[in-house]
């Protein structure tokens, strides 16, 4: 529940909103890294001081559904001559540290990230004659902020979120987003740390389809280029009824290019998937597959979902030899440099079983392997293959259902446990398949109905008896079954 206010109107829970130059009394009673933040918005904003805002009316650290304290609207004139329309500048408060009390965020230090590390902005094109800014895009910088607080994973300037639904609830074509950095805000040193601002820009499916198969960034480019598709800040505009693609022909070559040259920079997706291991009895239950025994899970050990979450990240990179991270790297305060910050050090949940000690666990060579993806994941098996494979690439599966994961890998990463010998490997229950060039075009021919998913029926079966792999297209409901 939130309501809609002037920022400089008395709220429940929070005082007024000072500028930088507010009394130091004052100042003193507002919470500093909300109060540096304001400070950003003061400088691109000096004439609005007190933008409306959409509150949380109980914040989240006193019991309430919305993470997001605050957001902040403001009116954006733009720069007609630059192709920069009219538009309202949508701020977020509550993904980095506000308070730096330990109420919502841990203090970790000045130098790092405060919170999260970053705050969410989402510019919407202004409709001729509207006075106000609609305040739908605050519920949707909530339900990106949810994810962040239940998942702990971090947004990075070029990822992308698959909505499958207009942002607004109208019959838009805008149904999904990209992230990029804001133009105009600069990151903030708050006493808390650092806090950097990713703006939402709204896609179309096409367009997040395009972003997949070649890179975020590379599409986020193609879109400064079109004005009315976002333009040189990435305005998105809810009435657009066209493409990129449609709107320039031209530019479907430059990702068709791209995705030949460069392959695909997407490593790995939260899916409903699954794998079984035909080599063994499913009844088993010292050594047999690894999805579930019984009703519990068998669950991957924190080191193994710290590589994984490496190895999601690692995809933004463009390395001339990709290598998996080691199982157990030395790390500081469960972080690596070169992924996105995350302050768990597992994705595991309260309520599973003991976790078992990942040096007990051995790394298990499979004879024949069943793999399980519902429909959405699925279609992207070809991507895996083309886009990341054949680049000497890796691609990994991490189950949003199961504690569980499956990571395909070329033969050109290093630091995988899967070998041409032993092409099927299992470290609990993450799985890593390795597949020869020479397979991965074989399975490209047979798989190229999967790229056209509304012509077939569920359920659909592949298989490759001579590599004894079967691979299944399920419906969702299979996977919302408890042993899955």
């Amino acid at each position: 529940m939130a309501e809609l206010r002037p920022s400089g109107a008395p709220g429940p829970t929070a005082p007024p909103a000072p500028g930088p130059t507010a009394p130091p009394a004052f100042a003193s009673l507002f919470p500093p890294g909300l109060h540096a933040i304001y400070g950003e918005c003061r400088r691109l904003y000096p004439d609005q001081p007190n933008p409306l805002q959409v509150t949380a009316i109980v914040k989240y650290w006193l019991g309430g559904p919305d993470p997001l304290d605050y957001v902040s609207m403001y009116r954006n004139v733009g720069s007609p001559s630059a192709n920069i329309p009219e538009h309202w500048h949508y701020i977020s408060f509550g993904l980095s540290d506000l308070y730096g009390d330990s109420r919502v965020h841990e203090f970790t230090g000045t130098d790092g990230p405060s919170g999260f590390g970053f705050e969410l902005t989402f510019r919407l094109k202004r409709e001729t004659g509207e006075s106000a800014p609609p305040t739908w895009p605050a519920e949707l910088m909530q339900g990106l902020a949810r994810y962040v607080f239940q998942s702990e994973n971090t947004f990075c300037s070029g990822d992308h979120v698959s909505w499958h639904s207009p942002l607004d609830n109208s019959e838009s074509r805008i149904q999904h987003m990209l992230l990029t950095e804001d133009p105009q805000m600069q990151p903030v040193q708050t006493p808390f740390g650092v806090v950097t601002f990713l703006q939402i820009v709204g896609v179309c499916t096409e367009e997040l389809h395009a972003a997949q198969q070649w890179n975020g960034q590379g599409i986020l480019e193609l879109l400064r280029m079109v004005p009315i598709a976002g333009g040189p800040w990435l305005i998105t505009d809810m009435r657009r009824g066209e493409t990129i693609f449609e709107i320039d022909p031209h530019l479907q070559e430059r990702v068709d290019k791209g995705i030949e040259t460069d392959g695909s920079n997407l490593s790995g997706v939260s899916a409903k998937c699954a794998w079984d291991d035909l080599s063994r009895p499913p009844e088993d239950d010292e050594d047999s597959r690894s999805i579930c025994i019984g009703t519990q899970p068998r669950r991957l050990s924190g080191k193994d979902t710290e590589q994984i979450r490496e190895t999601l990240r690692r995809g933004l990179e463009i390395n001339s030899k990709p290598v998996l991270p080691p199982i157990n790297p030395q790390r500081q305060n469960g972080l690596t440099h070169d992924r996105a910050p995350s302050r768990k050090d597992s994705l595991e949940s309260d309520s599973s079983t003991a976790i078992i000690p990942h040096e007990l666990i051995r790394t298990r060579q499979l004879e024949s392997v069943h793999l399980k993806f519902n429909q959405e994941s699925g279609a992207l098996i070809p991507l895996c293959l083309r886009g990341r494979l054949l680049h000497g690439r890796h691609f990994t599966y991490k189950s949003i259902t199961g504690d569980m994961a499956i990571t395909f890998v070329s033969t050109g990463v290093e630091g995988a446990f899967a070998t041409e010998e032993h092409p099927y490997a299992a470290h609990g229950p993450w799985l890593q398949i390795l597949l020869t060039e020479e397979f991965v075009e074989k399975m490209l021919e047979d798989l190229e109905d999967l790229t056209s998913p509304e012509e077939f029926k569920l359920p659909k079966e592949y298989s490759w008896p001579e590599k004894k792999l079967k691979v299944s297209i399920l419906p969702d409901v299979v996977f919302d079954s408890p042993l899955h």
